[in-house]
Order: C-alpha cells, then structure tokens, then sequence
C-alpha cells in the first residue's frame, strides 16, 4: 500500500478534511477522486468557503467567524520508497508509548487495545484484543463493512410507485432511509420527484382520482428497536420520508412518528394533490400486487451504498445503519428484520474471513447493549477495508470521521494532548453510559498508516475517557516507534 506523496500544506476546514488521503490504494478506488487524491464533494466544500484558516491554530475568532484550521504535518510520504519505513512500529516501542495512558483510570474498569500496520496486516500491538466488549456505534464499522461486501457500493435503494389492479395506487418502499420530501433533495431520492412523475403518468392514462396504498412487505418483524422509542432513531420500516423527523432538523435526535409509512403516504397524497390526482380516502397498508397485475409507473432511488456507508460513518446515523442491516439480510436472503439482520451480519464478515470469536449482533447501529465485539476484529475489519484487493470496501475507511474537523469528531482533538492526531486521526466513536470505543486510522510520525482500535467500559468520566483515547490515537501520530 502506497501513501500519496503530499507535502504539508494550510487548508481551509473544508479541504483539510480530506487533504490527509491515506494512500494510493485508498485514492485510485475509493471515489469520488479528483486528480489529487482529494473527493470531490469536500474539495468543492473547501473552494465554498469564503474565509480560510490561518497561521494561529489557536481557539476559534469572534462569532460569525472562520474557525482556523491546523497546518497537516508532513505525513504523507510514499511507503515503498523508504526501507526504514516498510518495516512500520515496533511493538515494544508502541508499548511504551501507550503503557502510560492505559493505566490512566479514566478508561474503566475494562480495556482493550488492538494496533495493526494496515500495509502488512501484521498486529503491533494488543491489549485484550481478543475480548468482545460492547462496541456502542463502533458496531456500524461492522454494518457498514458487511453491506457493501454484500450488496456492493454501486447499489441504490429504490421507492417505486405501481397501478393496479384498476385504479389502486400503491407507493413501494424499498429501504431507503433517506428518501425526502423536502422542496431541495440536495442528492437524495425525492418523494417529490416520485409524486410529480407518477402523477405524469396516471394523467397520461386519463386517470384523476386513485386509491392509495402504501407496501412496507420488504421488512418483517418488530420496527421498534429492543431499547424502545428513543430519539436517536426512528421505527425501523422500508418506507419513511425524512427519518420520519416530526420537526425540521436534519440530524441528530428528533422526535419521530410513530408510523412512518403512514405517515409518509399521507404526505404522497398531498403531492400527487398539488399534481392534478386526487387519492380518496385514507392510505392503507397493503402488499403491492405482482408485476402480472401491476403496471409500474415510476420510480426514485437513492444515493449508492458507498455514499450512505460514509454518511452512516461520519455522521453516526443509526437510520442508514439499520437500514443497511436489512440490506446485508436481504443480499443473504435473510429476513428483513432485526433477528435476521443481525444472523447476515455475522454470516457476511465470517465470509470475509474476519475473527468473529465471541462477536455478537444484536442490531446495526449499536445502539443495543448486547452487542459484542473485540478490538481485534474491529481494526481486522479496518484492515480489510484498506486492503487494495477489496476496492469495493473502502468507503469504510473514507467515512470514517476525521479528528477536529468532521462527524463526531469535529469537537474533539482540541487539547495538546491531542493535537498530533488533528486531520491525521480517522476514527468511528462509540458512546453509551460506561462505555467509549474508539477504532480508525492514523498515519505514523513516518507516514505509516495504521489502524486501531480502543475500548473501554464502566468508565465514569466519559468526557475524561475520551480526552485519554484520543491522546492516544495521537500518539500514534507521533510515534515512528521503530
């Protein structure tokens, strides 16, 4: 694996972010590139802003202002240039270097700690990194993981309408968590769209008034998740519009519907209202007939699976992360349900040849406790996303928040500690009461990409917990340790 040989230079927020590409391999499939190296969408971000960061990285200017971002330190060198390099850490020195922050008592009761040299897959180091404690949304480096070995990063999820049979109108859900019905879809699948189009259609058929049923037959079992209504994430279905958000947020948690397939029909109908066709009476629920009785009329879909792997990573989003968990079960031929995701899930990585010893799925999002996973299978799992064999399970790594710049990360890697790992740090967090995990990449004081994983539970002091694990991830930063 070869790293891109960038020199260190200063960026705005937006080009920052992606400015530290972590390798050839990564560069060449993972898209979409420009020819630096850099995605597109963060580099159109950065020629957006219209102030740039600085030379004082310090704290943040006046309200309203451009936050100034860190200079990226001279990391990204070329490995199979330098012998001294190819080699990577060594182990005892990695010891040394983290034996320090592992005793700090902030990390709880348990620990575990897993470093691997992604160029060889060889381990570094490990602490307890064959125990699988719970991983909190680390989990969704696992879903994200298994959906695109699965179903691949070119597939999209699909709403459809069909008619038939006479004059029934039956909206289809197909998955897709980020179908909207607001006036700017900015990339996603538009019910908007979607009304306008079947509305076209039925006028061309001399069709004006239709009944409207709506098709969820794409899951089974229970929408609730086992932890209950929760603000972190809607009733699991195939059909919801905008994350079935009862206000205007766009993330983060929100009260949501309690019936977001209804509600998303009864919102149809008010479109395809606004279009000339009238659905009389209620939507109901029922399964759309087959294609022998059904004319199909028109259709959305979403952004491929790469795009929602990474929004998933970045953002921590348990909407797409179940809703890639079905997607594993249906590409397995599982049920679309929580029991049957969380089976395809395990089958999906034990296809991969991961260690899976003691893992355990209880959902996709990790928002259930009675997951389980280790640090040895989460950075095995890192490591096989950056394997320049399996291009197709890169947006695992290219999702991944980047330290004190995007996602959940963006607020961290403030402290001198910490500021090594700023914009070379990519890592999915993990949080619940007593329990923090962190797992990413860093590139090494040598330019040496590694990935990591650390986990902690019945920790106290989250806020603490955290600062010591991204101290630690930054002295990975800073370690050539050879």
């Amino acid at each position: 694996m070869r790293l891109d040989d960038l020199t260190a230079r200063r960026f705005t927020v937006g080009a920052a972010v992606t400015g530290l590409v972590l390798s050839a391999g990564l560069v060449a499939v993972a898209g979409p590139w420009d020819a630096t190296g850099q995605r597109k969408a963060e580099n159109e971000r950065a020629v957006a802003q219209k102030s740039t960061g600085g030379a004082d990285h310090g704290a943040p200017g006046a309200p309203g202002e451009a936050r100034p971002a860190p200079s990226a330190p001279p990391v990204l060198e070329s490995l199979g240039s330098r012998p001294d390099v190819a080699n990577g850490p060594a182990g005892r020195q990695l010891s040394t270097v983290l034996r320090p922050l592992l005793s700090q008592r902030s990390l709880g009761a348990q620990r575990a700690v897993s470093v691997v040299d992604a160029g060889t897959g060889r381990s570094l180091y490990g602490k307890g990194a064959g125990t699988a404690l719970t991983p909190a949304s680390t989990t969704k480096i696992a879903t994200g993981l298994a959906a695109l070995s699965a179903a691949g990063p070119d597939h999209r999820l699909t709403t459809r309408t069909v008619l038939g049979p006479g004059t029934r109108l039956t909206l289809v859900g197909g998955g897709d968590p980020t179908l909207t019905a607001r006036t700017e879809a900015k990339g996603n699948a538009s019910l908007r769209t979607l009304a306008a189009a079947t509305a076209k259609e039925l006028r061309e058929r001399g069709l004006r008034t239709v009944g409207l049923a709506y098709d969820t037959s794409l899951y089974s079992g229970t929408p609730w998740h086992p932890i209950g209504r929760n603000e972190n994430l809607a009733p699991v279905g195939p059909l919801m519009v905008d994350q079935a958000r009862l206000d205007d947020s766009t993330g983060g948690t929100a009260e949501r519907g309690t019936d977001p397939a209804a509600d998303a029909a009864r919102t149809f109908a008010a479109l395809l209202k606004d279009h000339g066709i009238t659905a009389k009476g209620k939507p109901y629920a029922a399964t759309a007939p087959r294609e022998a009785k059904a004319k199909p009329l028109a259709s959305v879909s979403s952004p491929p699976l790469s795009d929602l792997v990474e929004r998933m990573l970045t953002h921590s989003d348990n909407d797409i992360a179940e809703a890639l968990a079905r997607q594993v079960a249906l590409a397995r031929h599982r049920p679309a349900s929580f029991s049957g995701s969380a089976k395809a899930l395990h089958e999906e990585l034990a296809s991969l040849k991961l260690p899976l010893r003691g893992a355990r799925f209880a959902d996709g999002s990790g928002l259930d406790r009675e997951g389980r996973l280790s640090a040895g299978l989460l950075t095995a799992m890192l490591s096989r996303a950056a394997d320049p064999a399996r291009p197709e399970l890169r947006p695992v790594l290219t999702g991944l928040p980047v330290a004190g710049f995007s996602g959940t990360l963006t607020n961290r890697y403030g402290a001198a500690a910490q500021r090594a790992g700023t914009g070379v740090v990519r890592a999915k967090t993990g949080t619940l009461t007593g329990v923090n995990t962190l797992a990413g990449t860093v590139v090494d004081r040598d330019g040496r990409l590694l990935v990591f994983a650390f986990m902690t539970a019945g920790s106290t002091a989250p806020g603490e917990t955290q600062a010591t694990m991204d101290a630690m991830a930054s002295a990975l930063a800073r370690c050539g340790c050879r």
